[in-house]
């Protein structure tokens, strides 16, 4: 996406939470979304039980299913330190995690009036196939707009690099963005346009 993507103001912005690269591009660009338009922002892991609905109904365990529980919760929080490195001054941040295939639970939790932002998945053949499935599901089936955020193009020509841009950095490159338009530390309510860099 290049240029200025204006987006109507949104009472949550939700977005799908998987802990890889592509998710954790929609993970900052939701956040600046949610910062702009000082909206809730619902970060959001769906999981399954190894083995899918049916093995875990023919053999089912309490136990099992809550260490499954545990595993996605820890998931999540990995995600959002991997992402932002702490907590952003002005952003309210409300964590789901939530049993099911993740376009199903993000389309369910979404309402007329948010946002839904979700990674566009690697541009190969089979990852287009497999990875782009949540967001063609959300595509179909939401009731409420919906942003794609393309991958990285640094993940394509330095295998990585994707990833290797610290939290930190990610953080202070925000903050520098929000200054050198004169924002402030918090965003204009008056603000509804955001951009996104490829």
């Amino acid at each position: 996406m290049r240029g200025a993507l204006a987006v109507s103001t949104s009472s949550r912005v939700i977005v799908g939470v998987s802990g890889s690269p592509g998710s954790l591009r929609a993970l900052r660009y939701a956040a600046g979304l949610a910062l702009r338009q000082e909206a809730e922002l619902i970060a959001v892991h769906a999981w399954v039980p190894p083995g899918g609905e049916l093995a875990d109904r023919r053999y089912p365990s309490p136990y099992l299913r809550q260490i499954w529980t545990d595993a996605a919760r820890t998931r999540l929080a990995q995600a959002l330190d991997a992402a932002w490195g702490g907590d952003i001054a002005g952003l309210a941040v409300r964590r789901a995690v939530v049993r099911g295939e993740p376009g199903q639970v993000l389309v369910d939790l979404a309402e007329h009036g948010d946002t839904l932002v979700v990674g566009a998945g690697r541009r190969s053949w089979f990852s287009r196939i497999w990875h782009g499935r949540v967001s063609r599901y959300c595509l179909s089936h939401s009731c409420c707009p919906i942003i794609a955020v393309p991958p990285s193009t640094l993940g394509q020509r330095w295998p990585g690099m994707d990833s290797a841009l610290s939290a930190g950095s990610w953080r202070r490159m925000a903050v520098s963005t929000r200054r050198s338009a004169g924002l402030g530390s918090r965003p204009s309510s008056s603000t509804r346009t955001w951009r996104a860099v490829r």
